[in-house]
């Protein structure tokens, strides 16, 4: 969603960075482009009055003319001021002291109310709680079923009593009485937060009635049931593609309702994501949650200091490591350690279990695009299909135990037998091998250069997406002695030390099979700003 702006200000910056002092003229020629950059993207006026306006002022004031790089500290502020207006701190759900917590979901029709009450359902039971949801959405066609069929798929309880608006005549005519009675939201929602305290549900998720727009009726009727239920979050749900239209609406609900937070769906679009930079400013409330695809798991909290590192093109490590730590099991973990130092060869098996744990973290796509500075390989990015995974599962699946361990022994008739059985062309599993093999000589060198991280070994590249071929290349070359010269010893060990560091980078690349591994991102990577907080352990965990 932010592609388009990370864009804008990453070009912004890259000269910027280069220049030794910065002139009144550089920054007003800065502030100038983010404004564009920011209007562009659809944000709302005041905001982007607020923000470049602190970031000028402090760009201007001497935590920059006195700092010894003040491009980089110029980014820093930018860093700082959009977390900012994207809410400050990460804020949780506020639970009751005494059950239920009753969450109720408001917004216009249309935002992904029914479906993110699944998500927030599904959530919250990971959480290790018992939510229950409540259908109180009687006016939109079909919204009770649609509710119970979320739920069903997230594993979530759902209350639904009345069966509200449905489509077609005859359903309507049912009762014989000529019309159809939808039942009223507000007793509905009581009953509700009534038969979760009976039955020990702890979190109650309301779903209520959205309107095509923002009118009385509406608003009325979503005042009474926060009042009635005494809820205790007041969730509006925003559709982050609809741009300005969105801070309007959430305007009105926080004037009108009173909401304690805000959601943000369809974050996964190609929109402009005006509204997310937005609506915390506009309504002083923060934004609690995102909504990152369709999948019932597709939900995450929001975080603003990594959402504006994300736009920022510094990635998104923290949220990179939570979804690997979930996915990937303690005991698999300390195996591949084992098997990293004590030089076993990493396998077909190895391979098949590390591509299901990546599998259960979601998108192959949003996981590299948290990577620091992955916003220049976009044209990689944007190439690579996930349904690689399972062609190249495929054809480990069709290997038998003994091949999966001893790929070398894979003859030509071994080939083509895993070939036919998987479906693809004997070339595809060649270039598998061949990866493969690639992959484990990589294992190797950062053995011998230290390097590499425990439990997480390079895996080989999807087919069809490029990498260079291990044949045709000269012989290695016989290994120096180090000189007897202090200077030029030195100079020895530092080219030593970086050619170990492009070792590690190209074996990064090929795991995920880009062409010659992921190119250094130069002046745009941020390399002098510090890790974020917390991967300096996890570094050192992955050690024991």
């Amino acid at each position: 969603m932010f592609n388009s702006l990370s864009d804008r200000l990453t070009d912004t910056f890259r000269n910027l960075k280069r220049k030794g002092s910065l002139s009144e003229t550089d920054v007003n020629k800065t502030v100038r482009d983010i404004r564009m950059a920011l209007l562009d993207a659809d944000v709302a006026l005041p905001v982007v009055k607020q923000f470049t306006g602190s970031v000028r002022e402090r760009a201007l004031g001497a935590e920059v003319s006195k700092a010894l790089n003040p491009g980089q500290q110029v980014v820093k502020i930018v860093n700082e001021e959009l977390v900012s207006i994207l809410g400050g701190a990460t804020r949780r759900l506020n639970l009751a002291k005494n059950p239920p917590t009753v969450i109720m979901l408001a917004g216009l029709q249309g935002s992904g109310k029914t479906t993110l009450a699944g998500k927030l359902g599904y959530w919250l039971k990971d959480q290790g709680h018992a939510p229950l949801l409540v259908a109180a959405d009687l006016q939109r066609p079909n919204a009770v079923t649609q509710l119970e069929v979320v739920g069903e798929r997230a594993g979530v309880s759902v209350f639904a009593p009345e069966r509200g608006n449905v489509f077609g005549h005859d359903a309507a005519l049912e009762s014989g009485e000529g019309t159809r009675s939808f039942g009223d939201p507000i007793d509905v929602a009581i009953d509700g937060v009534a038969h979760a305290r009976d039955k020990g549900f702890d979190v109650v998720i309301i779903d209520t009635a959205g309107r095509l727009a923002v009118d009385v009726d509406l608003m009325r009727q979503a005042h009474d049931i926060r009042m009635e239920t005494n809820a205790d979050e007041v969730l509006f749900v925003i559709d982050a593609m609809i741009g300005q239209a969105a801070v309007d609406t959430a305007k009105a609900f926080s004037d009108g309702v009173g909401i304690t937070g805000s959601v943000l769906t369809k974050l996964d679009g190609d929109a402009r994501g005006g509204a997310a930079l937005s609506v915390a400013t506009v309504t002083g409330e923060p934004i609690l949650f995102a909504s990152t695809g369709e999948g019932v798991k597709d939900f995450e909290t929001f975080h603003p200091d990594r959402m504006a590192s994300r736009i920022l093109d510094m990635g998104d490590v923290l949220t990179l490591i939570e979804q690997a730590e979930k996915a990937f099991d303690q005991s698999q973990q300390r195996e591949m350690a084992r098997k990293f130092l004590s030089e076993e060869d990493f396998t077909f098996t190895d391979f098949l279990e590390q591509m299901q744990a990546i599998k259960k973290m979601g998108s192959l796509k949003q996981m590299l695009g948290m990577m620091p500075g992955m916003q220049q390989m976009r044209a990689q990015l944007d190439a690579l299909d996930d349904k690689e995974f399972d062609r190249v599962e495929a054809m480990v699946r069709s290997m038998t135990p003994f091949e999966r361990s001893h790929p070398k022994q894979i003859n030509g008739s071994r080939r083509a037998r895993i070939a036919k059985g998987s479906g693809v062309s004997p070339s595809e599993v060649n270039q598998l091998l061949e990866r493969f093999g690639q992959a484990q000589k990589m294992m190797r060198q950062m053995r011998k250069g230290g390097g590499g991280m425990p439990g997480m070994p390079a895996m080989p590249g999807m087919p069809g997406m490029g990498g260079g071929s291990a044949k045709g290349k000269g012989k290695q070359q016989r290994k120096k002695g180090k000189s007897g010269n202090p200077a030029k010893r030195a100079e020895q060990e530092r080219l030593a030390s970086q050619k170990a560091q492009e070792a590690r980078g190209n074996a990064l690349g090929s795991a995920f099979g880009m062409p010659g591994g992921a190119e250094e991102p130069s002046e745009q990577d941020l390399s002098n700003l510090k890790l974020p907080a917390g991967f300096d352990k996890f570094l050192k965990d992955g050690d024991k």
